[in-house]
């Protein structure tokens, strides 16, 4: 195709799209003719790219089309609103739509905690192959206690470290073996070190300084497990729609997912960095601990379950997504 002469032919149309796209008033006549020449112009390009595609006239097309669609649509929604519908929708849709799996995650993980940390508390082989009997002398009554400095500076490591296990979980997911091996690995080494705790008496020590972010931050690992494995079995079983739309779409809704663990391990960081090592008393950090969790369940389930009845999937909308193509079968 000659892209001189099909621009000199077409080259009104398009000033003319650019100009009715840019003026601020139109009437009944202008904008059927703005829709008529976007249809129009759109096949244009369409026709550039598939036949001679010059970036420069691609481009110049490009932006009239964009011009042109954000009149026929509308202007966008404002930023914040789209923030708002990420933190009361689509967010807690996310969350929502994993529950299940995610609650199955935390008894499995838990199970297997505590089966570790009674071997461990029970069987002195077990306990000296976890640190030689004076490390754990030092760690139990020392150590362990010492690590919680309070501090922004200790919250930002912790939630560094806890957001990338999170992510190791998640992306994992489609493998599936890897993200049962980040959630092995975080329950075995919880429960052994609970074990060797009760072991040298010291249970009740482990566990009021574990509960008041403990809560919040481990339920975030067992989420991103959960979200890591929903997108393994999006793979296997894709439902009634095709492969490559499902695991599309799951790993838009697991991106979403990210986002907001991120922000919830950021809420646990400042609890283990200023609530756990401070001089409250013991069983109010555990009652801020509780508290924290139970606001994000009720986030999940009112604002969650909400949002779902209401046709919500933590998905991208269709128009930021694109469209699928309908397939049989």
């Amino acid at each position: 195709m000659d892209i001189d002469a099909f621009t000199a032919v077409h080259a009104a149309e398009w000033d003319r799209l650019k100009e009715l796209a840019s003026r601020r008033r139109l009437d009944g006549a202008e904008s059927d003719e703005l829709v008529r020449l976007y249809q129009s112009v759109a096949t244009h390009l369409s026709t550039v790219r598939s036949a001679a595609p010059d970036p420069a006239l691609v481009t110049r097309l490009s932006d009239v089309l964009n011009r042109a669609r954000t009149r026929i649509a509308g202007t966008h929604e404002p930023a914040w609103r789209e923030v708002v519908r990420f933190a009361v929708v689509s967010l807690p849709a996310a969350f929502y739509r994993i529950r299940w799996w995610s609650h199955a995650v935390t008894a499995a993980c838990l199970l297997v905690g505590i089966v570790a940390g009674a071997y461990v508390a029970s069987d002195e082989q077990a306990l000296n192959a976890l640190m030689p009997p004076s490390a754990q002398e030092e760690y139990v009554n020392n150590a362990f206690a010492s690590y919680y400095d309070p501090g922004i500076e200790f919250a930002g490591v912790v939630w560094t470290n806890n957001a990338r296990i999170a992510a190791l979980a998640v992306a994992g997911g489609i493998t599936g073996f890897f993200t049962l091996n980040v959630l092995w690995q975080n329950a075995v080494q919880i429960g052994a070190t609970g074990g060797m705790m009760a072991a040298h008496d010291e249970l009740d020590l482990f566990l009021t300084l574990i509960a008041p972010h403990g809560l919040l931050e481990l339920t975030c690992i067992f989420v991103a497990g959960a979200a890591g494995l929903r997108l393994f079995w999006t793979l296997i079983d894709p439902g009634h729609r095709k492969r490559t739309v499902a695991m599309a779409a799951e790993g838009r809704a697991l991106i979403t997912t990210v986002i907001g663990l991120a922000v919830a391990l950021a809420v646990s960081g400042l609890v283990e960095g200023f609530v756990t090592g401070s001089e409250m008393y013991w069983w109010l950090k555990i009652i801020i601990g509780a508290i924290v969790l139970a606001a994000f369940w009720a986030y999940v389930y009112v604002l969650g379950g909400r949002a779902t009845r209401a046709g919500a999937t933590g998905d991208l909308a269709e128009h930021e997504a694109g469209a699928t193509v309908v397939t049989a079968g």
